[in-house]
Formats: C-alpha cells, structure tokens, sequence
C-alpha cells in the first residue's frame, strides 16, 4: 500500500489577559488621589444624566425589574445589556452610599499647603513625552525624572534606583538599563539634567556645545573638555598652574577656556525651579489614622469632598413610563430605551468602580497598619520593620501591581504628621545569622553617629563597622560603604 505523505499541523495555545472597560474603570479610580476622586467624580456627574448626587430617601427595591423582551427592544446582538433586575442588586437598593468610613466625627483632613514641584516634572515628562520610546524606556525615564533634585542632578546611586524599582513598583531593572534611560534624560534641557556629579554636569553641557557646531568645532570647547574631564581635582581647588602645564596651554589660551567654563551652569534645575514655589498645592490626606492610648487603631478613609451617588429618579421614572407602554413602543422609543439603559449601565459600574476603590483601598491600608503597628504606636522611625510590596500583597490577598497603585500618589495623616505611603516601604538587610534588619534604621544610625564624630578626627568605614557592630548591627564594610554613599556622606578624609 502506497504511503502518501501527511501534512502535520500544530496549534499554538497562547493565554492573553485582556482588561474590561470596567476593570479599567476600578484601575484608574485606584489611582488616583482624593483630591483628583473628587474632580473624577464631578465630571462623572455632568456627563453621565443618568447619576446623581444624594442619597436614596425610600428603602425597598422602586427600579422596576424590565427585561430585554418586555420592552421589546432588540439591539441585533452587538451590545449584552440584561434586565435592570440583574445589574442593581441588593447591596445597592435603596442607596448608594459612597462615603462610609468617610473621617472621624468632628476631624477635618488636615489639609497642608504644600510645594508641589509638578512645574519641574512635568517639564522634563513634556520633553520625555516627545521622544519614540518603547513602554519600559520610558517607565525607567520617568522614575529617574522623578528622582532628581532639586537641581536637576541625579544624587541616587543607579544600584539604589534598582533597589527602589523593585520595592516600589515592582519593576526589575538592571543598572545597564537604567543607565541607558539616564542618558535619554541628559538629552533633555537644559543641559546638565541627570548628571550625577559636578563634573558630568559641566561636561554633558560642554558636548551639547560641541555637539551643536556641526561644521567646525571650535577648538576651545575641546580644551574646556580636557579641563574638566582630565584635570577636574585641579580645577576645583583652583591649581591653574598645574592644569596649564599638565595639557600644555599658553596662558591667554587657558585664561579663556577657564572662563567659560566658569560660565556653565552647575546648577541646571534651579531655573525649572524657580517656578515651584509660585505653584502652591495642598496635599490632602487619603486615610486618617488614630493612635489611642490604650493601644486602639482606629482607620478612616478621608474622601473629603466626594459627594455620595445614586442613580437619577428621573431615569427610573422614564424606565416605567416605557414599561408600561410597550406594547406601543415605535422605534424612537426603542432608542430612547438602549439609551436609557447604556447611561444607567454606565453609572452602575461607576458606583460600584467607586465603592470597590474605597474597599481596595482601605483593605491595603489596615495591612500596612499591621505590618507597621509599632510605628503607628510610637511614632519612632527607627521601629518600621522592612516591608515591599510583596508583604502587603501577600496579606491582602490583592496584586503587587494593585498594592503598586494603592501606595502611589497617597498620603496617610497619623497622630505624628502626615506621610505618604512610600514612607512605610523599606528594604531589609539580612545579617550572616539571619536576622532580618530595616535599612533604614541602619542609615538612621549611620547618620548620627557621622553627624556626632569628631571632626578632627572623622570616623573611616572601617570604624563606622565596628560602631554599628556594637549598636547590634552587624553589617559588612562594603555595605556601611555602599549605605554612606546613598546618603551622600562623603570618605573620612573629605569630612574634616
């Protein structure tokens, strides 16, 4: 028997997880801060007739129970709407209240003027905006936008950054690509943005020069490059004898080249400053947290202004007006019907986007009260335990990309100030015999015992190992010298 040939054919099974337009809808909600809720709500407010500001005054089920059917309404199939009975359920009749929990009696939010720096990085995410960069190029640059100073300059180690990012947002980035979406930002202006030292700064605003003169370079840039890239101790101690001989310039020469050099900004964010204190915002807490004491904890959400919401009696009155004429229902009725339920739909899933932003929240909220109750109870920095994203999500039951979004842009008011939850995330360091330790708590200590040395005589690395030893931290040389470079504190022999 002759064998024909077979043709195989494989089926790749490939998982794709899409969002629904509600799932969306919670997602942004979460997001967002009380002050911002409040706007969204509003807004939802003019453009949706079908939602309300109020509460419901009659208790019992008054939406009439209408189906697809009764109505007579056929929409062809392209839309899945179900009887109203099916989308207001129990727990939303007779109201829809969106504000439990809403503060303590008599507490009002305290509401701080705050100088916001929004002007400064709005700027820069403007700049960031107008680049072609795939979706994690530009995450990366965003948070190291984020992590300048007030001077534009980058303090944070790139290591420490890659700390942050996993902690904070979950993101497991290497130096090798955060230092990549660091040089986007040092393309932005004004020149000198993103430079972590001095002399990066002067020297990315020497290239930008260079870089401009197309045709021909002027020579003297090229000296004031080999200034600062070649003889930059001298040039900070001001030893121009020794920069003039060591590259071999006549004086008029390298008396030029010294003054424009003089000329560059070293500090290029000051002038995105300036406008920061002309943009006066206040931060409005999200949560409130009482400390009693007798050891009670007593958490409230704060949605300030946020009105309550309930569905139009007006829309309901017009469903029963068509429910009762269907039997005479034109096709202008029809419409007027799909156009009813698409608005009553649109509102149901915003209250119940709401709500389940408010549980979300709180939820999130009382886990990193349990997992930091000393702190709420004392107030003492030195007692938040190390904590990431992970923990919280772990104890809530709710994503690392949820808790993510939850701990971004929020601010808790607590008996000892006002915070915002990024406070309460910490790393932790893990000593030979396997005690876990708040890194924090061991920079806490690092400082004090740098700001309480003799500054005759300041305390080397190796000293500071053996301070922190005693204090019952037991960390390694190279980690005290990794933790008092992240604070910006320089070697011993800079520090007299």
């Amino acid at each position: 028997m002759a064998q024909g040939s077979r043709q195989v054919q494989t089926q790749a099974q490939q998982q794709i997880q899409t969002l629904s337009p509600q799932q969306i809808l919670v997602v942004k909600l979460l997001e967002l801060p009380a002050m911002e809720l409040e706007d969204r709500v509003r807004a939802e407010l003019l453009e949706n007739p079908a939602l309300e500001e109020g509460k419901e005054e009659t208790a019992g089920d008054e939406y009439p129970d209408v189906s697809e059917s009764e109505t007579g309404l056929d929409d062809g199939g392209d839309t899945d709407y179900d009887s109203l009975s099916d989308y207001l359920t129990e727990d939303d009749i007779p109201d829809y209240k969106l504000q439990e929990n809403n503060r303590s009696k008599g507490e009002q939010a305290e509401e701080i003027p705050f100088s916001d720096t929004t002007s400064f990085y709005e700027t820069l995410k403007e700049q960031l905006g107008e680049r072609n960069l795939d979706e994690r190029q530009r995450e990366l640059a965003e948070y190291l936008i984020g992590s300048l100073d007030d001077d534009g300059l980058l303090r944070k180690s790139l290591e420490s950054i890659s700390d942050e990012l996993a902690i904070y947002a979950g993101i497991d980035a290497s130096t090798q690509e955060l230092e990549e979406a660091l040089k986007i930002v040092q393309d932005f202006d004004p020149a000198g943005l993103g430079a972590r030292n001095l002399q990066e700064c002067l020297l990315i605003q020497i290239r930008r020069k260079i870089e401009q003169q197309h045709s021909a370079p002027n020579p003297l840039l090229r000296i004031e490059e080999d200034i600062v890239s070649e003889c930059y101790e001298e040039f900070t101690r001001k030893h121009w004898d020794k920069i003039r001989q060591r590259l071999n310039l006549e004086e008029a020469v390298f008396d030029r080249a010294i003054k424009e050099v003089c000329k560059l900004n070293p500090r290029p964010g000051a002038s995105l400053g300036e406008a920061i204190g002309k943009n006066m915002q206040q931060i409005v807490p999200d949560f409130i947290v009482d400390t009693y004491d007798d050891g009670t904890i007593n958490l409230t959400l704060n949605n300030r202004n946020v009105p309550e919401l309930r569905m139009s009696r007006d829309f309901t009155e017009m469903v029963e007006e068509h429910t009762k004429n269907k039997a005479n229902q034109s096709k202008e009725s029809k419409e007027a019907m799909m156009f009813l339920k698409q608005k009553m739909d649109a509102a149901q899933g915003f209250i119940n986007a709401v709500k389940q932003r408010q549980n979300t929240l709180m939820t999130s909220m009382q886990a990193i009260i349990d997992l930091q109750r000393p702190f709420f109870l004392e107030g003492d920095e030195s007692l938040l335990r190390p904590m990431i994203l992970k923990d919280v999500a772990e104890r809530t039951g709710l994503d690392i990309s949820t808790i993510s979004r939850v701990s971004n842009s929020k601010y808790v008011q607590t008996n000892y100030g006002i915070y915002p939850l990024k406070f309460f995330f910490n790393d932790g360091y893990t000593t030979e015999d396997g005690e876990e330790m708040s890194v924090r708590e061991i920079r806490k200590i690092l400082k004090e015992c740098v700001d309480n040395e003799d500054k005759k005589k300041p305390y080397t690395d190796d000293e500071l190992t053996e301070i922190l030893k005693e204090k019952g931290y037991p960390i390694a040389r190279r980690t005290v010298a990794k933790y008092r470079q992240q604070m910006n504190i320089p070697v011993a022999r800079l520090r007299r």
